[in-house]
């Protein structure tokens, strides 16, 4: 474990302060009180309680730069859509210098849409921009741990969320041999994956040098490190051999970054549906209040405990939307192979992908494409995972 690990018993206050005691059968997904039946859908909107609306006004390029005299550079650039937790609007798709019509087309799996650029014979670098309007919500599950119940069965269209992949989220023995240590007594699917999400907050080490940005389990596994989409990749893998259908969300932080992309791992909890947790940005948000020198140490018990029930209770902050969901898949229009996961944009060049840029490694100095980007918010928005007097008025 490292040092900035969350004592046993703050995980254990902040489980029961969310009502930990539910019961442990396995029953079928029928609503408490004698509500209507749960639908089991993995197209349901997200069922959040909205709060706190913020419109941004965003300008995103990804400026690629194609080896010299390279026959077709390709550029597939994800568009988020409207759903529960965003509404986009005023889109508007460009490129320079050369002008390019883009196709929009939508995958087939996560149904993830994509602008999609084909530049012949390619000149020095490209520029190809989106601007739009999107308003985002806060969204807050508020999970009553007794009310989440496993279905005697998941319809087949959970499938893609329940098995592993061959380049992400991958389910194999080495993950149930440590599963049975993260959780050697059975229970709840619900209370495992707070129990995996616990583990990878004690045992995982943010990383940006030693990452794999494309959300490897695998990764995390050997190395216990990496960055968000390695955490949630993680967790995403032994989610799903406790029975849990789970996804890799991927989107940006409307605000100035370095590296605007950022994920979010999600869970299919019947009757909540899909709801979002954010592991690593909860880590990286309790080490900072751990070592805060003018917080006493009652102060520091409080914040971390209302910490971990918010990441426990599902929580999606309004300074991020949502890009692309799921990892490896077919691109639309299909590309060279399949992608393991689009974090902002994805790009070949005569039939070779451009290596990923990480600008948030330091001992990157060279990159094949870059992102550009500005966010106007309608208002000043608090990063909640860097603001502490979110967690004070929660």
């Amino acid at each position: 474990m490292n040092n900035l690990n969350v004592p046993r018993m703050t995980f254990v206050r902040a489980m029961l302060s969310i009502g930990v005691l539910w019961s442990g059968a396995v029953c079928a997904a029928v609503a408490q009180d004698g509500a209507k039946p749960l639908a089991l859908d993995p197209l349901a909107p997200y069922r959040a309680e909205r709060s706190n609306a913020v419109t941004y006004d965003v300008d995103f390029s990804v400026v690629v730069t194609a080896p010299y005299k390279s026959k077709k550079l390709r550029v597939w650039l994800p568009v988020p859509v409207s759903d529960a937790g965003q509404q986009v609007s005023d889109s508007r798709l460009s490129s320079f210098p050369m002008a390019v019509e883009p196709k929009v087309a939508t995958e087939e799996v996560y149904g993830n849409r994509f602008a999609y650029f084909e530049f012949d014979n390619p000149q020095g670098a490209q520029i190809v921009r989106h601007q739009f309007r999107i308003k985002v919500w806060e969204l807050r599950w508020n999970l009553d741990l007794a009310k989440v119940v496993m279905p005697a069965a998941w319809p087949s269209g959970f499938e893609t969320y329940r098995r592993g992949d061959s380049q992400s989220v991958v389910v194999d023995e080495r993950f149930e041999k440590l599963l049975k240590e993260i959780v050697p007594q059975p229970t709840t699917p619900a209370r495992g994956l707070g129990s995996v999400m616990q583990w990878a907050e004690d045992n995982l080490v943010y990383d940006h040098h030693d990452a794999s940005l494309r959300a490897s389990s695998e990764h995390a596994l050997t190395k216990r490190r990496g960055h968000c989409s390695d955490y949630h990749g993680f967790c995403a893998s032994l989610g799903r051999v406790l029975g849990v259908p789970t996804r890799v969300t991927y989107g940006i932080n409307a605000f100035p970054k370095n590296s605007p992309s950022h994920c979010k791992l999600e869970a299919f909890l019947a009757p909540y549906g899909w709801v979002s947790f954010d592991v690593s940005e909860t880590q990286k948000l309790i080490a900072e209040i751990r070592k805060a020198p003018d917080l006493s140490d009652e102060a520091r018990r409080r914040l971390i405990d209302r910490a971990q029930t918010r990441l426990l209770s599902g929580f999606r902050d309004n300074t991020w939307f949502l890009q692309t969901r799921g990892t490896d898949y077919e691109l639309a229009p299909k590309a060279s192979k399949r992608a393991a996961v689009v974090r902002t944009a994805y790009v070949e060049a005569d039939g070779a992908a451009l290596p990923e840029p990480d600008p948030g490694d330091k001992s990157q100095q060279a990159f094949s494409w870059m992102t550009v980007h500005e966010y106007r918010a309608d208002r000043k928005v608090p990063y909640p995972f860097a603001d502490w007097k979110t967690l004070e008025s929660q």
